[in-house]
């Protein structure tokens, strides 16, 4: 028979690329990891992972067992889910990773709905960039991820995600007031290709969406919060490409809309396949859904085609 438990052991390891890093998501020593991924080789009958000393990859045989691992998981979600609709009661915790703009626009008022509608169910919430949610979502530390995609960006892990499309937002170019083109109603990106540029940090989708839609950027400063962005563009240090709904309040700043298609913000509600249908996390889902803006008013939160931070 082969432990569901190695399974997991083993999707670690596919997700997190060595041995070290396994163990530290599952909280286990690298020799614990190296101990039950030999017990599964044991009861597959066959050689899972290929060794060069200290580095190991998959063998054929070992991606096939992933993907199973990966259907097994999902079993075992909705096995859980199913057992707790049998509890007449809603009552519990939901763990839950969201980004900075996404907690103001929809978790805060989703978690006041739920004290008022659902009290309880509680949510503990931890301020994520949306790009390394998911990873939490898929090592269970967290049991929902509010995170995003962008039109130009490949969607993964399919099989081990259920997703909830929650709002659409498009990006909008950041410039100082005293920039020559602060007056316009829209900015082709070709007017800035001889700026200097504000962006979030390598890793990060947003730099990506950067670097797609504008040519060799001239990139002076890094963060991931968007709010610093906008200032250090306040303070004539360069322009930026932000979300709509992201664009912070700063005096000396202004969004303008980008001229034809711009790149989107898709941000949706992640969970693990077969958790969907737990009680809880039904729940958290449907004020979350409710909380939404809708589709008309999804892209323009903080209102107006030209905005001035």
């Amino acid at each position: 028979m082969i432990d569901p438990r190695r399974l997991r052991v083993l999707r670690a390891l596919a997700d997190h690329g060595t041995v070290t890093a396994a163990g530290r998501a599952l909280h286990l020593t690298p020799s614990a990891v190296s101990q039950q991924l030999a017990a599964l080789e044991a009861e597959c009958g066959q050689q899972l992972l290929r060794r060069w000393g200290r580095r190991v990859s998959l063998t054929p045989a070992g991606e096939l067992m992933v993907v199973h691992a990966n259907a097994v998981a999902a079993e075992l979600e909705r096995a859980q889910a199913t057992l707790a609709a049998l509890d007449s009661g809603v009552r519990g915790l939901v763990r839950m990773a969201s980004f900075a703009s996404a907690i103001t626009m929809v978790v805060a008022p989703a978690i006041a709905a739920l004290r008022a509608g659902s009290p309880g169910v509680s949510v503990q919430v931890q301020d994520v960039e949306g790009h390394a949610s998911i990873p939490l979502l898929l090592d269970g530390e967290i049991d929902l991820a509010i995170t995003e995609e962008y039109r130009l960006s490949p969607r993964t892990d399919e099989s081990r995600l259920t997703r909830f499309p929650l709002y659409v937002e498009p990006f909008d170019v950041v410039l100082p007031t005293g920039h020559r083109l602060a007056g316009s109603s829209e900015v082709d990106i070709d007017e800035l290709a001889d700026d200097e540029w504000v962006a979030p940090k390598p890793g990060n989708p947003c730099r990506d969406v950067l670097m797609i839609v504008c040519a060799n950027p001239k990139i002076r400063h890094v963060s991931d919060d968007f709010h610093a962005i906008t200032t250090l563009v306040a303070a004539d240090e360069g322009v930026a490409l932000v979300p709509r709904n992201a664009v912070t309040a700063v005096p000396g700043a202004v969004a303008v809309p980008l001229r034809g298609e711009p790149p989107l913000r898709r941000v949706f509600a992640a969970v693990r396949r077969g958790s969907a249908d737990h009680p809880l996390i039904k729940t958290v889902l449907a004020a979350l859904s409710e909380a939404a803006p809708s589709p008309a008013n999804a892209g323009h939160a903080n209102a107006g085609r030209k905005k001035r931070p």
